[in-house]
């Protein structure tokens, strides 16, 4: 074992994995093992397991899992040594030098530092330079030069290329930059611009300190009034929040979620650090579940217009699916945040937040809106929506206090209106089941991204993941088996990369862990990897079991145009190889 492996396995054993993941979601003792809704997508009934024997998870509803280094690679979205790194800060092991070859880290690495230099060249340019439109702009918006350094505020110039210039300058090469999403190529010149010109610029910072992105603001009416950064190898704006590097480390456990980037700043500026914004798009489920990893309640303070209005109804799903509670303010007197705060001040803002309305009865209350409940057609009309509102609430208790509110209004029995709900929750349940068949039928028929040639060589590709599963059980063994089960006989592109593999780092590791194969694999190939192994748990692979794959191959291999068995469904491969494990 090198000493790379001696700390990973030292770092694995000081961070048990279903303490870290205890940490980021509500887990459940189930046996010897954890389940937990899984952090990596919405769901309502746990899918993931953790395995406390082989420090493992996986998720049986999206397929995510490895073991805990991969675990915190994922829901941080890091690289293996960012992810190394972390983990021994939590642990307070020191990390020795990494030395393995991980370009996507380095690009990673060359795109936070052009970032840096890019928000740096913005802010001299709006604090030193000779257009002032920028510096106007944030004093007529009354920030301070506190705040204005505090968020890394800039402005970007009019010219075509002042920030290519300067980056080339300083060293970063035109694929560099492009990766950055800082400048583009032109299709007729051929020569980069920049993607920023004439903007108020916003810098998106990570919960590391990393500058990941940035928003840009015209001070025309020019379009589009903002501009994000798109998708790079280190931002992606559904995934990421604005002030949330400060917001993470308020001690509230209750965070404000504003409609913009100036909301924030004004609401942040006025002392209230707990406030986030989304990136220039709705609220998304991963970010609802990255909130909910800091805060136990939301409150919403999007705009009173109806754009903003019809954002809070999307926002109290997403929250309501990861257990958050949502409360939500009204504004009167002023369309958003930053204009009550400059209107009334920080104390009224506080009064506001302190009075919110909770979700529930703030849906309610949309109910009535354009009605007359002094008419029976208004009552009816009023009846049906609170219905459809009613019926999305899973707690029972909840769900009482909301309908003796509701029957008061309208004066009915709540006999009745608990009939009409339930009704609701029926229909909303076919369709759930509906829509799970749907998902399940269609996912069968849908292709495979992973190892795209198992739907051609279905009774191959279980013989090979039988094989590989039997190896992870033996990895002691793996000379043995690597020998019977040569890696010229897999069929299949995907299996023979991760059979490979295994026997590479198995050969030269005591203690083979999964997240061994992340500089070679993707976290969805992982995840894969380690569905081998959740899927196969309940099957003796027994040593018969493991002859029987490797004849499959070698059946192949000798009769290449027969594909006998090729229409086996996956249940009767199944069934075939746990007959070889009966004992006589």
């Amino acid at each position: 074992m090198t000493q790379n492996d001696e700390f990973l396995q030292k770092l694995r054993i000081a961070n048990p994995i279903d303490s870290v993941v205890g940490s980021y979601v509500n887990i459940i003792k189930r046996g010897h093992n954890y389940v937990c809704s899984c952090p990596f997508h919405s769901e309502k009934t746990p899918s993931c397991t953790i395995y406390t024997d082989t420090q493992n998870f996986y998720c049986f509803g999206c397929g995510a899992g490895g073991d805990v280094i991969t675990f915190i690679m994922k829901i941080e979205n890091l690289t293996f040594p960012e992810a190394i790194k972390k983990l021994a800060q939590r642990a307070g092991i020191e990390v020795p030098e990494y030395k393995g070859d991980n370009s996507a880290a380095k690009t990673k690495t060359r795109i936070y530092e052009i970032n840096r230099v890019a928000a740096n060249f913005f802010y001299m340019n709006l604090v030193k330079g000779e257009d002032k439109r920028g510096v106007q702009y944030f004093i007529k918006r009354k920030l301070s030069p506190q705040t204005i350094k505090k968020y890394g505020l800039g402005y970007s110039p009019e010219s075509w290329d002042s920030l290519y210039r300067f980056l080339s300058s300083k060293g970063f090469t035109d694929s560099e930059m492009i990766d950055a999403w800082l400048c583009a190529r032109s299709t007729k010149t051929g020569r980069l611009f920049d993607l920023f010109r004439g903007r108020v610029m916003f810098p998106i910072i990570d919960l590391r300190g990393n500058i990941i992105g940035f928003g840009g603001r015209v001070l025309d009416d020019s379009k589009p009034k903002y501009l994000n950064t798109g998708t790079t190898p280190v931002f992606d704006k559904g995934n990421n929040l604005f002030s949330m590097n400060f917001a993470k480390d308020s001690p509230e456990k209750r965070l404000i979620l504003a409609e913009g980037y100036m909301d924030v700043i004004a609401v942040n500026q006025a002392g209230f650090e707990n406030v986030v914004a989304t990136l220039g798009t709705a609220i998304t489920p991963n970010q609802a579940r990255l909130i909910g990893h800091y805060a136990n309640e939301v409150i919403i303070a999007y705009d009173s217009d109806g754009a903003g209005q019809n954002a809070s109804q999307k926002a109290i799903n997403h929250f309501s699916a990861v257990g958050i509670s949502t409360r939500i303010i009204r504004m009167e007197g002023a369309k958003d945040p930053d204009e009550y705060i400059k209107k009334f001040g920080s104390g009224k803002f506080k009064m506001l937040l302190e009075g919110s309305f909770d979700a529930n009865n703030f849906m309610l209350d949309k109910c009535e809106k354009d009605l007359d409940l002094s008419t029976e057609q208004g009552k009816i009309e009023y009846l049906k929506r609170a219905v459809k509102v009613l019926s999305k609430i899973d707690s029972k208790i909840e769900r009482e206090v909301y309908i003796s509110r509701t029957v008061k209004k309208c004066d009915i029995s709540p006999d009745v209106l608990k009939s009409h709900i339930d009704a609701e929750i029926t229909k909303a349940h076919k369709i759930e089941k509906k829509m799970e068949w749907n998902n399940i039928t269609s996912a069968s028929y849908a292709p495979d991204k992973i190892n795209p040639d198992a739907s051609q060589h279905p009774k191959e590709s279980k013989a090979e993941e039988i094989i590989i599963n039997f190896l992870m059980r033996h990895p002691e063994n793996v000379v043995q088996i690597a020998e019977k089960a040569p890696k010229e006989l897999f069929v299949t592109s995907f299996n023979l990369r991760v059979y490979s593999s295994l026997i590479k780092y198995m050969s030269v590791n005591d203690n083979f862990t999964v997240s061994m194969l992340s500089e070679e694999f993707s976290t969805e190939e992982v995840g894969r990897i380690s569905g081998i192994d959740a899927k196969n748990k309940e099957i003796d692979i027994n040593d018969d079991v493991f002859a029987d794959c490797v004849a499959t191959l070698q059946n192949y291999h000798k009769s290449p145009h027969l594909k006998e068995g090729n229409d086996l469904s996956n249940e009767d491969l199944l069934n075939l190889f746990r007959s070889k494990s009966e004992k006589p």
